[in-house]
């Protein structure tokens, strides 16, 4: 059971349908008053989450956030806020909220989020990565990752940038296809138009076509006015497809005509109109399979899939988390409220044990959290408690014991450089160094052992790759 804490309307009955399918019953409350009244009641005592809408700029939910915490401290707390509204989010999760999720909502970090307060698993607190917290949009020299399939995808994906092409981008949820479709975007002779995001999951069924290709007044009830549709917004530029695997059969007719005569019919139009729009769709499923099930139309599937990217998920890249938390810890120290935080090699370590089941998108998270409650200067393993509890959750499940992760590992050999090439075997060969003196605390005869070599040999080494012996 939710309660939502909103004086609007129409958020209400959206944010109740959407959490009514899945099975969650909501309670409404128009304030902090009636809300607090409510967690006595006999259905506030059977609450599991509450969910505070910011419906005021001058609104700041940090006292009430505290006084729920006093009634109830192990109740969950979404702030939802627009994406302006960083800094009074900062403040309510340090005052005791779970997280927060940015308007418009999508139906599947909701959901996400709902569902991840039933668990009674130490991680419960800790939700799953409810939205992109951190929105400017990254240049292909600027998106972090060394691992050979995801270089691989990026250097297709920049290749793909400079044509009309359409691209399709596959991989789950969190992966990063938003941020690769903006910098193909951002790539691309199209990148002064702009770039118009839909995700198709989050539209109503019978609304999908209004909303993308648009309708005339009185083409059915309740169109009062007339709405060009996404496709037309996006004329020139380009438009993200999102989920594309949840559109419609009959959508998907529609988008199967854009694409091959690059026409658009409102609903209620005499005439279709000519679009100029570059195409990129994302998903998280294989849409050969849906394809193959009979959920995707396949001649739509081989006109969208004329250059297909599949971005690998976190799990299979964990080599490039280092470079990763210190990225997205940069970044996040730009939000308002938030400092620059460092971040040490334990907790580093701490992290790539995860498996990270939301992929980037859920370490971003974490880290979020971790900088907004930090009070050091740097991030330690003590800052990321739920990561710790899944990690030991997950081993004591398992049958054969998890691969021991030192310093040294945490700190990664990075084999290609930030535009795609590889680095010079000098440079890889210092990092293999350094990281061996760590490794063994600076006992450089079992250095050079373990790295084959005799002591002179490595002592050589260090002075011509100019490294000091307690590196």
């Amino acid at each position: 059971m939710l309660l939502l804490i909103d004086d609007e309307p129409a958020q209400r009955r959206l944010v109740g349908a959407l959490a009514a399918r899945a099975g969650w019953r909501t309670l409404f409350a128009n304030d902090g008053e009636m809300a607090l009244a409510t967690l006595g009641t006999q259905d506030g005592m059977r609450l599991d989450a509450v969910m505070i809408d910011q419906w005021s700029p001058d609104y700041d939910p940090t006292d009430l956030v505290q006084d729920i915490r006093e009634q109830r401290p192990s109740l969950p707390i979404l702030i939802l806020t627009a994406h302006n509204s960083v800094a009074v989010a900062v403040h309510a999760m340090r005052a005791g909220a779970t997280d927060y999720l940015s308007k418009p909502i999508a139906p599947d970090q909701l959901l996400a989020a709902l569902n991840a307060t039933l668990s009674a698993a130490p991680d419960s607190r800790e939700l799953r990565p409810l939205t992109e917290k951190i929105s400017a949009p990254l240049a292909f020299e600027e998106i972090v990752g060394s691992a050979p399939q995801f270089r691989a995808a990026l250097a297709v994906a920049a290749k793909a940038a400079r044509a009309r092409i359409p691209v399709l981008i596959e991989g789950e949820s969190g992966v990063g296809k938003d941020v690769i479709a903006r910098a193909i975007h951002a790539a691309s002779p199209r990148f002064r138009q702009r770039m118009v995001a839909v995700n198709c999951g989050a539209i109503p069924a019978n609304l999908v076509e209004s909303e993308l290709f648009g309708h005339e007044r009185g083409a059915f009830t309740g169109a009062f006015d007339r709405q060009s549709g996404r496709f037309l917004d996006a004329d020139t530029g380009t438009i993200f497809l999102d989920e594309v695997c949840e559109l419609p059969l009959d959508a998907q007719v529609k988008l199967l005509r854009v694409l091959q005569d690059g026409e658009v019919q409102p609903l209620g139009a005499r005439m279709p109109i000519h679009v100029d729009v570059r195409v990129i769709a994302a998903t998280n499923r294989r849409l050969l399979d849906e394809v193959e099930a009979g959920r995707f139309r396949e001649d739509l599937y081989y006109r969208l899939n004329v250059v297909q990217l599949t971005i690998p998920p976190l799990r299979e890249r964990s080599g490039d988390i280092p470079a990763l938390a210190r990225h997205l810890l940069a970044r996040i120290a730009m939000q308002p409220g938030l400092r620059s935080l460092g971040i040490t090699g334990e907790a580093v370590a701490l992290l790539m044990r995860h498996d990270w089941p939301g992929n980037v998108r859920q370490l971003q998270n974490a880290l979020f959290r971790a900088a907004v409650l930090c009070e050091g200067d740097a991030l330690t393993p003590q800052d990321f408690p739920q990561i710790a509890a899944q990690i030991m959750i997950r081993q004591k499940g398992s049958t054969t014991p998890a691969p021991r992760v030192s310093d040294g590992e945490a700190a990664g050999i990075t084999l290609f450089e930030m535009d795609g090439h590889v680095r010079q075997l000098a440079d890889i060969e210092a990092d293999v160094v350094r990281l061996a003196i760590g490794h063994y605390r600076g006992r450089m005869s079992e250095v050079a052992r373990r790295l084959g070599i005799g002591r002179s040999t490595l002592y050589r080494k260090l002075a011509e790759l100019g490294i000091d012996s307690a590196a």
